[in-house]
């Protein structure tokens, strides 16, 4: 009688060619085993799996093959594929595991198959090791993790699209600018510099991508939320094995803090730098000077690598080495924080300046320095000369007010004694003739009459000129006069006033007529013009005695235009010259002419107004000649 065990045999030995045939040619190892869980055919690619020989593990149970802590589980899975007898893949959702002869447990994925061969039924498994896949994919699970949990801001963009777009990022990642995975996956990380795309870090990116080449660079990116923010980003390419780049890994890290830090520190160096009082950091050990700032150099005239090989005596000539130490000794015994004295400072030129040093402790990472700051008080120590300077400008300011004042009131003084006497004397004489005229009542009379409402007439004239001279000085001072250039003959002016003027003309006086003045045509104020001439020759008229000559001369030039008035007359005392224009004012030698003192000061102020100039040469009982000079191409003035 041939027991299963052997039947089964025989029919695999019988069909063994035809088997081998079959299992031999592939890679997976396959296991047979009948209803007992016996196996009954192996090929030579589960004995290498395994670590067998040839035909070691015919007959063998199954559980040879399986790790012991699953044998009581894996009798009742196997019972209840035989009772389905479908095929399917073995363990499916669960890891599975196999055992080497050597005791090795390894993963293991296996398919079962149920077939009958004369009438009893079969199981055949076909089994891969894939325990180097796993082993693969728990490496890349770590990495994964260790990806996603890294506190970097880690990104990978596939070069083979088009774009370059994002295919993976961390979380960091999306903490570090705002926006959650959906918002940057398939996109370009330009997005990150929103409109400030002109950055030399951004550029140097895009050639190094373009180049397939590693970078680092620091540019400025912007949150979602609009947050600027400094991204120190690192790129690095991913080759395939034909050496074609085929990923970018990016790793960013936020660097706001480092740049903000270095801008401050760089605006404090920059203060330090540029500040204009003297800033030295000392060595506490050998009290030579480890920085000295701009306004240190430039004051005492040495370069930073000069006064790196100098301590503070060599530029405090007040100071020798033991009374220095003893000055700063609070600070080096640690009893103060700071002082403060004044001095003086040597300048490479060997000049001094007095300052006041701020002396104080710090520090420049462990190292212990002195910070002295240096205030130049040269002004301060000024400060007593100056304002005994001060109050001697003040006093003398004080002295002219009063002076000022003292000459306003005697201008005040003589100005009503001119009123009262200009003014009494035209009103006396138009009374005196009022009442001579009322008394003239005959016809044979009327000659005396006339004579008389002559004087008055002129009288009133006089009167009448005087109050247009103090109008005019009125509305020189309130800037109300207003000036009309246009274009006149000379020769109009002149022959009107010279004609005028002939009224006015002494016993055998007589006014001599400027020569060639037919065709000069000026641009001046023509009744200026007028005024000032008249002033000029009636005063030649008035201080000239009779059977005199008044001499009127005129030179024109390319620029200007001269006109000169020269007399015969009492002239102008030197030692009263310098007052001939001043307002009011009048020689002591024309004090019993008739006059206000105010004509030529008028005539001044109208021609510096109207950029013109005059100008006297006199001399005491020899005569006076007064000068005007008028410019050709003068520009319309501002109103005064």
């Amino acid at each position: 009688m041939v027991c299963p065990k052997e039947k089964n045999m025989e029919v695999f030995e019988r069909n063994g060619d035809m088997f081998n045939l079959l299992s031999e040619g592939v890679s997976e190892g396959i296991v047979v085993v009948n209803e007992k869980q016996q196996i009954v055919a192996v090929n030579s690619a589960t004995n290498e799996i395994f670590g067998y020989d040839e035909d070691e593990l015919i007959g063998k149970s199954l559980n040879t093959l399986i790790p012991i802590k699953y044998h009581h589980a894996h009798g009742g899975h196997f019972k209840g594929f035989m009772k389905q007898g479908k095929k399917r893949k073995m363990a499916e959702g669960r890891e599975l595991y196999g055992l080497r002869k050597t005791g090795e447990e390894f993963s293991i994925e296996a398919g079962l198959n149920p077939f009958n061969i004369h009438g009893a039924t079969y199981i055949m498994a076909l089994i891969m090791d894939v325990s180097a896949r796993k082993a693969i994919e728990k490496d890349l699970n770590l990495r994964s993790k260790a990806l996603s949990s890294a506190i970097n801001g880690i990104t990978i963009t596939d070069v083979q699209q088009k774009d370059n777009p994002v295919i993976y990022i961390n979380a960091a990642f999306e903490k570090l600018t705002g926006y959650p995975k959906e918002d940057i996956i398939n996109r370009n990380l330009r997005f990150l510099q929103g409109k400030d795309v002109d950055q030399e870090g951004v550029k140097q990116l895009h050639n190094a991508v373009k180049e397939g080449k590693s970078c680092e660079v620091e540019i400025r990116n912007y949150k979602k939320d609009g947050t600027l923010w400094w991204n120190k980003t690192s790129i690095t390419p991913i080759k395939d094995s034909n050496g074609n780049v085929t990923h970018f890994v990016g790793i960013q890290n936020d660097v706001t803090d480092r740049i903000e830090a270095e801008k401050e520190r760089n605006h404090w160096n920059k203060i330090f730098e540029e500040s204009l009082n003297e800033i030295y950091i000392i060595d506490t050990k050998t009290l030579k000077f480890i920085r000295a700032n701009q306004g240190a150099q430039k004051n005492l005239g040495y370069s930073l690598e000069e006064l790196k090989q100098f301590t503070p005596l060599d530029i405090k000539p007040e100071y020798d080495k033991d009374s220095f130490n003893e000055l700063i000794s609070p600070l080096q015994l640690e009893r103060e924080e700071k002082i403060t004295f004044e001095t003086v400072h040597l300048r490479k030129d060997g000049s001094t300046y007095p300052v006041e040093v701020h002396l104080q402790r710090s520090f420049i990472g462990r190292q212990k320095v002195l910070i002295s700051i240096i205030l130049d008080i040269t002004d301060r120590k000024d400060y007593t000369e100056k304002l005994e300077r001060t109050v001697a400008e003040r006093t003398q300011q004080l002295r002219q007010a009063l002076e000022k004042e003292k000459e306003l009131n005697e201008l005040k003084t003589r100005f009503l004694s001119l009123v009262s006497h200009e003014f009494k004397t035209p009103l006396s004489s138009i009374l005196t003739s009022t009442t001579l005229l009322s008394k003239y009542t005959e016809s044979e009379q009327q000659q005396k009459r006339n004579k008389h409402i002559t004087t008055i007439r002129n009288k009133v004239k006089q009167l009448d000129a005087i109050l247009n001279d103090f109008l005019s000085i009125e509305r020189l001072e309130t800037g109300k006069v207003k000036y009309n250039l246009e274009q006149f003959a000379l020769s109009k002016v002149v022959n009107q006033v010279i004609y005028d003027a002939n009224l006015l003309l002494k016993s055998g006086q007589k006014i001599n007529y400027p020569e060639d003045i037919d065709d000069v045509i000026i641009t001046f104020d023509e009744k200026i013009f007028e005024l000032i001439l008249s002033n000029l020759i009636h005063n030649a008229i008035k201080y000239s005695p009779e059977n005199t000559t008044i001499d009127i001369e005129v030179l024109k030039n390319n620029d200007s235009l001269q006109l000169m008035i020269k007399d015969q007359g009492i002239g102008i005392p030197e030692t009263e010259q310098k007052f001939i224009f001043n307002r009011y004012f009048r020689a002591n030698n024309a004090l019993l002419n008739q006059g206000t003192g105010i004509g030529l000061n008028i005539v001044k102020q109208h021609l510096e107004n109207l950029e013109g100039n005059i100008s006297f040469t006199s001399q005491e009982n020899c005569g006076s000649t007064f000068i005007v000079e008028i410019p050709t191409n003068i520009e319309e003035p501002k109103d005064r």
